[in-house]
């Protein structure tokens, strides 16, 4: 188990590296091992594109695979779409046992790998670091399953929940290491959402810039949210006017739940709330927000713009699971998955 566990860390880390590149499709990983040794490597790059157990085996290039093992973060396609079924290309590859992390969400294919491969005589063990491998694909999942994207609430607040400095200090709450981190989380997702105040406040650019661009990866769909009209929104602002200004939507007069319904039937795995404290608190009290990514800086500004809005208290607390903690310089990063 503990061999199995090493081998499926190391897919694990080859699916990260798809993280953001794949819509509609989810990042997946696979490490192809013989003899002990790992002998390929792969990881999904695009939809359209090679699978990561094709991709491994290609990597794999002349060495015969005949009694290898692959190890993949997700249960191996079995039916022919834009590529053809990962199934076929194992069973033809001659390899003796898949061992994979996640089951495939669809109910339709759930389990469908299992029976094809062990019918070729392939033994089949899954549900390996299950957890990881679920976590990895929770967009592609929940759009799948619910016709929603997974929504990662995103902030940056001083240590009294405050997201503005007093009049006359300048914009940025954290430091450089913290703004490239909050670049690094923009990379991961499908779309970045903000809403029409935060637009004429702050004219974002809601770019990938830096060393989180991917050539490879398209823009995040750029949506503003507003109940106002398009004819209040600055029409010179950059997300209108700059290279990228296709890549722009505006979602007017729809309610929040209809605004992440459209993203998702556009592919969207994953989107990114950057809007202030009311807007954001909205996505929290209809229950829309599945991740929290707060950094707070060591700081304490005072002031009435809290980053979760200012109101009643919620009808519960959301509690958070998955804790991931990052100091970057003097700030801290916190993040967590909504328990539900």
């Amino acid at each position: 188990m503990m061999i199995d566990e090493h081998f499926m860390q190391l897919a694990l880390a080859e699916a990260q590296k798809g993280v953001g590149l794949t819509c509609p499709n989810p990042p997946v990983g696979a490490v192809i091992v013989k003899s002990g040794q790992v002998v390929g490597k792969g990881w999904h790059r695009k939809a359209g594109g090679p699978h990561a157990e094709r991709d491994a085996i290609k990597d794999a290039g002349k060495v015969s695979l005949t009694g290898a093992t692959i190890y993949v973060t997700l249960e191996p396609c079995s039916t022919c779409g834009r590529t053809a079924a990962c199934t076929d290309a194992i069973i033809e590859g001659g390899f003796s046992r898949v061992v994979y992390g996640a089951r495939d969400v669809n109910p339709d294919h759930a389990g469908a790998a299992d029976k094809i491969l062990r019918s070729a005589g392939i033994e089949v063990a899954s549900g390996l670091l299950d957890e990881d491998c679920k976590l990895l694909i929770s967009g592609f999942s929940k759009r799948i399953l619910k016709g929603l994207p997974w929504v990662i609430a995103k902030s940056a607040m001083s240590l009294d929940g405050r997201i503005t400095r007093p009049k006359g200090e300048g914009q940025w709450l954290t430091g450089a290491e913290a703004r490239a981190e909050a670049h690094s989380i923009r990379a991961e997702v499908d779309a970045i959402v903000v809403g029409g105040k935060t637009l004429r406040r702050d004219n974002p650019s809601l770019t990938l810039r830096g060393d989180s661009y991917r050539e490879e990866k398209l823009q995040p769909w750029r949506v503003v949210l507003t109940q106002s009209g398009k004819e209040n929104l600055p029409l010179d602002a950059a997300v209108f006017t700059d290279e990228f200004k296709e890549r722009t939507l505006v979602h007017e007069d729809m309610s929040l739940n209809e605004s992440l319904t459209e993203l998702a039937e556009l592919g969207c795995n994953t989107v990114l709330l950057e809007c202030g404290g009311v807007l954001m608190r909205k996505f929290l009290e209809q229950g829309l927000v599945d991740e929290v990514a707060v950094f707070f800086a060591p700081m304490l500004t005072g002031g009435g713009d809290f980053g979760f809005g200012v109101g009643e208290h919620l009808k519960k607390s959301l509690e958070l699971e998955k804790i991931r903690v990052k100091q970057l310089g003097e700030d801290i990063l916190f993040r967590g998955v909504v328990r539900r």
